[in-house]
C-alpha cells in the first residue's frame, strides 16, 4: 500500500538525525513491546513478520509515532484481529484512563483481502532472470502489503544477482498459501529513478532487492512471472508446479 511509510527515494524530510550513544530502548514499555513481537510471532505463532509489517503500514499518523509506538500498535492491532485479546479486556487491563484510546491501526482494505483470490501455491525452482538480464518494475499499486517500493515503479535496472527462494510477502500478509519465488540485487542508473535531481549525476547507481513478481521484461508483451496466476479452484486443489518442485 501507498503511504507515509514508504519513504524510499522521498525528498523533503530533511536529514536523519543520529543521537549518540543512543540505547536501544529509551524506555522500559519499549523493550516490552519488542519482546511482545518476537513472542508473537515466534512462539505464539499468532502472525508472521508480514502481516507484521503491513500492521505497522496501517498505523494512522504514521509520521507522527515513534518506532516503538508503531510496533505496540501493529502488536496490538493482530492480536486483536486475531482474536488472541480483545479491545475490551486491553482497556481493562489499562485501567479506567485507557478507555477508549488503546491505539490500534486501520482495518485491511478490503481489496487487500480480495486479492488473496489471485494468489496460488506455487514454488518456481528455477529463477526466471539471470545476472545480466534487463528488468523493469512493474508499475502496479496494490492496497495490501508489498515490499516493491514506490520510487522503483516501472523503472528498468539490470540484474546483478540472484537470490534463493523466499516467502512472496503479499500473499504471506494476507493468507496462508505458500508462494515462493527467487528475489534479485537489481542495479538502476539514479538518473532513471530521479530525473529532476541534478545531483543523480553520471555513474551514481542504486541496488535494490526485488521479488520476481515486481518483475517484468522490458518488451512489449513480455511474460510477468508471478506467484499471481490462476485462481485456486472451488475443492483448494493445489494448483499445478514445476516438475521438480519438493512439495
Amino acid at each position: 500500500m501507498d503511504g507515509d511509510h514508504d519513504l524510499g527515494g522521498a525528498l523533503g524530510h530533511g536529514s536523519v538525525v543520529v543521537e549518540p550513544n543512543e540505547p536501544v530502548f529509551h524506555s522500559a514499555w519499549e523493550g516490552l513491546a519488542f519482546s511482545l513481537n518476537m513472542l508473537s510471532i515466534g512462539q505464539l505463532r499468532s502472525y508472521n513478520a508480514d502481516a507484521y509489517r503491513h500492521s505497522v503500514e496501517r498505523v494512522p499518523n504514521y509520521l507522527s509515532k515513534s518506532y516503538y509506538e508503531r510496533l505496540l500498535t501493529g502488536v496490538t492491532t493482530l492480536l486483536v484481529e486475531g482474536g488472541v485479546v480483545s479491545l475490551d479486556e486491553l482497556e481493562g487491563f489499562a485501567g479506567p484512563k485507557a478507555l477508549g484510546i488503546v491505539p490500534v491501526s486501520l482495518p485491511v482494505a478490503t481489496s487487500a483481502t480480495e486479492q488473496v483470490s489471485e494468489f496460488r501455491d506455487y514454488e518456481r525452482l528455477h529463477p526466471k532472470f539471470a545476472v545480466g538480464d534487463t528488468v523493469r518494475v512493474v508499475a502496479a499499486q496494490t492496497d495490501g502489503h508489498t515490499r516493491c517500493p514506490a520510487y522503483l515503479r516501472g523503472a528498468q535496472g539490470k540484474v546483478e544477482r540472484v537470490y534463493p527462494l523466499a516467502h512472496f510477502p503479499e500473499a504471506r500478509a494476507h493468507s496462508s498459501l505458500r508462494c515462493r519465488e527467487h528475489t534479485y540485487a537489481v542495479m538502476f542508473d539514479a538518473r532513471t529513478l530521479w530525473p529532476d535531481d541534478s545531483s543523480s549525476s553520471v555513474g551514481h547507481f542504486v541496488i535494490v532487492e526485488v521479488f520476481e513478481s515486481y518483475l517484468e521484461y522490458p518488451v512489449a508483451g513480455g511474460e510477468r512471472p508471478s506467484c499471481r496466476g490462476t485462481k485456486r479452484g472451488g475443492d483448494g486443489a493445489r494448483q499445478h508446479r514445476e516438475a521438480g518442485s519438493d512439495e
